[in-house]
């Protein structure tokens, strides 16, 4: 039996050796051998068109290193916010940290996370538990960092609260914890961004009637007169908003801090913006008559007949509606006509369509006509005043109505 197995592996080994079957193997494996090179070609080409321009410069392929960048979804300046309902807790408790980087860190995530209403809400009622000797939420923990001694934190800390502002639940917030009085703390704060955000937290505030009458029951309205004097003209801006807004509640304590000598010499800037407001927070300033009297006295009027011929709409617009109300009392009117103000009301009446200056001019000629000597000027403008009545403004109708009436009146 072996040797007959010996002669059948031998016979095998011979036939796979023999001339014909070496050259169909070879020529097999030459077939494959071309396909798989034709293959690779293929493939370089395309990748080659794909990738035309090779990464780093070169065509081999990138190294495994660990780069030295950060992940591009990483900030490190803020801090890693927690998940779900326990991001605010950490932030809180990270507010009221002793490290400095820390609280600077967790100050610039929650600017972020503020421009949300639903976190502002949250951050409002939150309260850490394990804080000594009492809870402290977020606003108590915010109030403290407005005495912190590092700049950034005080700036930080300042605009979440103006962010927080932006919302009315952020309003009622401030008002319920008590904020308006600690945040003037920072009004002669001697970093510029922390007094603008200070003064826009109060701009947004006053547009809450109750904010407005916050900040006036907490005797801050001389402090801002006194600043409007002293501030960068960006900040003006901002503070004549917030006034125009608080003395519409209340101008007493205004009137007593000189506020209107104040505006007059605002009215005459180079800034068209603070010409504007200015003349606005005289509008606003109308309802006590002491206002009014102080307006006459302190010689406004012949200076907003002169801003009615002014290059800005919304000047010549305020300028109108100051007009109005500082024409009321008698003086009022006098001084008016006396400084020339029936033609150029009539002109803005007549060249500008806006609702606004219709109805503030329509309304200031009205007060000057209760006057003799005005109504005598205006009687041969009534077709003026007639073509309001088809206005498609039912407001500017009934103003050209009164109007009409008072200059036609006789006694």
């Amino acid at each position: 039996m072996g040797i007959d197995q010996e002669a059948a592996d031998a016979g095998s080994l011979l036939a796979t050796r023999s001339p014909g079957n070496g050259l169909s193997a070879l020529a097999g494996r030459h077939q494959e051998t071309s396909r798989t090179k034709t293959s690779e070609a293929a493939a370089a080409g395309f990748y080659r068109v794909l990738f035309s321009k090779p990464f780093g410069g070169c065509e081999k392929m990138a190294h495994a290193r660990i780069s030295m960048y950060m992940p591009p979804d990483i900030d490190p300046t803020k801090a890693a916010i927690a998940y779900g309902c326990r991001a605010l807790r950490k932030l809180n408790e990270e507010l009221q940290s002793g490290d400095l980087l820390t609280r600077q860190k967790a100050l610039v995530a929650l600017c972020d996370l503020m421009h949300d209403p639903e976190y502002v809400y949250e951050a409002i009622n939150i309260a850490t538990v394990n804080s000594f000797p009492v809870p402290t939420g977020c606003l108590e923990s915010l109030r403290a960092l407005l005495r912190d001694d590092d700049n950034l934190v005080r700036i930080k800390t300042t605009e979440v609260l103006y962010i927080m502002t932006t919302h009315n639940i952020g309003r009622v917030g401030f008002l319920k914890h008590e904020i308006i009085l600690a945040l003037s703390l920072l009004l002669s704060d001697h970093q510029t961004l922390c007094r603008e955000n200070l003064h826009q937290a109060y701009k947004h505030l006053a547009q809450l009637p109750e904010g407005a009458q916050g900040i006036v029951r907490s005797g801050l309205i001389s402090s801002l007169v006194w600043k409007l004097q002293k501030e960068e003209e960006h900040i003006q801006e901002i503070i004549l908003d917030t006034l125009a807004l608080c003395l519409q509640e209340d101008a007493t304590e205004a009137l007593d801090s000189q506020a209107v000598p104040c505006f007059k010499e605002k009215l005459l800037s180079e800034n068209p913006q603070i010409r504007s407001k200015a003349a606005r927070a005289l509008i606003a300033i109308r309802h006590p008559a002491g206002g009014k009297k102080q307006v006459w006295k302190n010689e406004v009027i012949p200076i907003l007949v002169n801003l009615l011929s002014d290059s800005e709409e919304e000047v010549k617009a305020n300028a109108a509606g100051a007009l109005m109300h500082a024409t009321v009392t008698t003086e009022g009117k006098y001084a008016a006509l006396d400084a020339g103000a029936i033609d150029p009301l009539l002109e803005l009446l007549c060249t500008i369509p806006t609702t606004k200056v219709c109805l503030n001019a329509t309304k200031a000629l009205t007060m000057l006509a209760e006057a003799p000597e005005g109504r005598k000027l205006l009687l041969p403008r009534v077709p003026t005043f007639r073509y309001f009545l088809t206005h498609k403004n039912e407001a500017i109708q009934r103003a050209a109505q009164v109007a009409i009436k008072v200059i036609e009146w006789k006694p």
